[in-house]
């Protein structure tokens, strides 16, 4: 028994060892990556506020004053510390600003990971850092940090390295006095210090800010006038407030319409309550033991507080991950998925193109960063689902026809109902993913690509002659004679495609919430499958062919130099044609019905949907019937990825009816406990 706990024991090493290097991989190339973006870009389109700020005519090299030209948005100190900078040669400046950047990304990621609110199994230990290092690199401000060449890594690190890796509050104080003389609303950190007990820090803070800031104000008086007192502390600097790369109460209240002395007095009112909150909830943390997520929130604070907070200077944002929220196991990963969508990609990905919602969509980071200064509730360490939170029922494995499937066991078919927010986060974030992968298959516009994808068209054509179902030109001509006819696959092809299967996803979540999962994930995997296929084998529908003679019912005679398929004309690859997600995701709601519907006429209603479908399609000129052939072949693909990797559903309805029943059989006693009697 010794010999098979040791054995057990050293697998688990070993694989964490696997895990661990492959996570430094995935780091270490996504850092390359960055690399090389910036240094492929031409000179003159990379690293372009460092040329402003020391390139050859760069505002540090000119006599007048550094806000000039209000390009230069750091504190006064920060051009007295870049000055030197002006003596470097361009090429090695590049070069060398790139590669300390990333230096610094790395070194904020091994100190974050190393501040990870204690205890800390081992797993989490081995693998925090390159965790840590890769979201880093994969999050919009250092992207932005290093396309653009900024300094604000600079702040966030001497803050971390001041709270976790040094000791002695005056060294601490000084660190982040430095921090808030390169970024003023650092101060707020001079707060968390004094409440939390580093009185002595918190005045050598206050004492370092001072000392830089006389310092610059004696070696460039005129310049400092003009940031703090001209554009009070650097408002109005590096473009208009209002603009949608300010997160900050300022900018939010500006784009709201509010402006003047209403704005002004607004601004600092709630300026002064998140400040006040936030700081609040940063002692409460800190003093709990989580030194890192305070840090975080007073970051955050910081954030909405300052005049003007520009993407590069929102990492403070992503570091608020490490909280924890929510008693469910399935609540769990709500907070930080939130947070890392919101901090790597744009936000046009994640709110769709509606005017309502562009006041949401435009400042949703700032939304995201006062969420977790004054709302989030964090679960603090004493609470006993800090560590271990409510598990989800997950049903016994179901025997298998294969001997290895399923080949992720660790997948297990959860009983309860997914958490509704993350779900349709993750939906949105999928189909943005999904549109932006269907455009670029073609180049990233409807006219590139033309060429290969109607060569493909007529291969497909020659194809279907070969095969004698080569039925689309005849369909598409006896449909137009009919109105009522024409007019149905119209209406049909255009409102049935996101309707069916988001109902029947629905439906599913409510009242079926184990056989969401298992539909859920098959659909998942057709629609990857289909995305390759998209990539692989542009192809153009019978519509764009010109030579056919096929007549796009709707949307009508096209110029094929300049198409226009209504408000989707910039934004879909018209040449994504094979396979048929039309059909696919048609078929798919036809299985799930037919597989789950008690009654036979729902299981025909069901079917009837792909039939219908197939013949909009076909009819309308949108398709090939091969399409339709691609589609089914991703959507049984889809569900055989999900049975190979989960294994069967079968068993799952009856566990969950057997546990229903139970659950009524113990409760039935107590309702007649409870019943009135006569």
């Amino acid at each position: 028994m010794a010999n098979a706990e040791h054995s057990g024991a050293t697998e688990i090493q070993a694989r964490l060892r696997v895990a661990r290097l492959a996570l430094w991989l995935v780091a270490a190339v996504l850092a390359l990556r960055e690399v090389a973006v910036v240094l492929s870009t031409p000179r003159g389109e990379r690293l372009t506020d460092l040329e402003t700020w020391v390139g050859p005519d760069g505002v540090l090299h000119v006599k007048g004053s550094l806000y000039d030209s209000t390009q230069f948005t750091g504190t006064p100190f920060g051009g007295l510390v870049l000055k030197p900078l002006t003596r470097a040669a361009e090429q090695a400046l590049g070069w060398g600003w790139t590669f300390g950047t990333l230096l610094l990304v790395v070194a904020l990621g091994l100190v974050a990971a190393r501040a990870l609110p204690q205890p800390v199994g081992r797993r989490t230990s081995l693998l925090a850092a390159p965790v840590a290092i890769s979201l880093l690199m994969l999050s919009l401000p250092v992207r932005n940090t290093l396309y653009l060449g900024q300094t604000s890594i600079i702040p966030v690190l001497l803050v971390l390295v001041a709270c976790f890796a040094v000791r002695g509050e005056r060294v601490s104080g000084l660190l982040v006095g430095l921090a808030a003389a390169l970024q003023p609303t650092v101060l707020l950190f001079a707060a968390l210090l004094w409440f939390t007990g580093r009185r002595r820090g918190a005045l050598t803070t206050v004492a370092a800010f001072a000392a830089g800031t006389a310092l610059a104000w004696a070696a460039l008086p005129h310049d400092s006038y003009t940031y703090w007192v001209h554009h009070i502390a650097g408002t109005g600097l590096g473009g208009p407030a209002d603009d949608l790369a300010n997160q900050s109460l300022h900018g939010l209240l500006l784009r709201l319409g509010v402006s003047g002395p209403l704005e002004i007095s607004l601004f600092l009112a709630l300026g002064a309550a998140v400040a006040a909150l936030g700081v609040r909830r940063a002692v409460r943390y800190a003093r709990d033991g989580q030194l890192l997520l305070a840090v975080a929130i007073t970051g955050c604070a910081a954030i909405a507080v300052s005049p003007t907070t520009w993407q590069h200077q929102l990492l403070w944002v992503l570091l608020a991950v490490v909280g924890r929220v929510g008693k469910r196991a399935s609540d769990r990963y709500v907070w930080p998925v939130a947070v890392i969508v919101v901090m790597t990609l744009p936000t046009t990905m994640l709110l769709p193109h509606i005017s309502a919602l562009y006041p949401l969509r435009n400042n949703l980071v700032l939304l995201a960063a006062l969420a977790a200064a004054t709302v989030i509730p964090f679960l603090s360490r004493t609470s006993p689902y800090y560590r271990t939170p409510i598990p989800a029922q997950s049903a016994p494995a179901a025997p298998a026809r294969f001997r290895r499937v399923p080949l992720l066991p660790f997948l297990r078919r959860v009983l309860t109902r997914p958490n509704l927010l993350l779900e349709l986060l993750l939906l949105r974030v999928t189909y943005a993913a999904y549109q932006q992968v269907r455009l670029a298959a073609t180049g990233g516009s409807n006219s590139a690509g033309r060429a290969t994808a109607e060569k493909h068209g007529q291969q497909v054509l020659d194809l279907e002659r070969l095969l004698h179902i080569d039925i689309e030109h005849w369909a598409n001509h006896a449909v137009v004679k009919v109105d009522w006819l024409r007019n149905f696959f119209d209406f049909y092809y255009e409102s049935f495609h996101f309707v069916v299967p988001l109902s029947v996803l629905a439906v599913l979540y409510w009242r079926r919430p184990v056989d969401y999962r298992w539909a859920r994930a098959s659909l998942g995997f057709a629609t990857l499958l289909a995305l390759v296929g998209f990539w692989l084998y542009p192809l153009a529908p019978p519509r764009l062919m010109p030579a056919l003679g096929v007549i796009d019912t709707v949307h009508g005679v096209q110029d094929f130099s300049k198409p226009d398929y209504g408000t989707l004309t910039a934004l879909t690859n018209q040449y994504a044609a094979m396979p048929s997600l039309h059909f696919g995701w048609s078929l798919w709601c036809g299985v799930v019905i037919a597989v789950i519907a008690p009654r036979w006429w729902m299981k025909g209603l069901g079917l009837l949907h792909p039939l219908f479908t197939v013949s909009a399609i076909v009819a309308t000129g949108n398709h090939w019937v091969l399409d339709a052939v691609g589609g089914a072949a991703v959507v049984a693909g889809g569900f055989g990825l999900s049975y190979l990797f989960q294994g069967p559903r079968g068993r799952m309805t009856a566990v969950v009816a057997e546990a229903e029943a139970e659950a009524d059989q113990e409760r039935a006693p107590a309702r007649r406990d409870t019943a009135p009697r006569p």
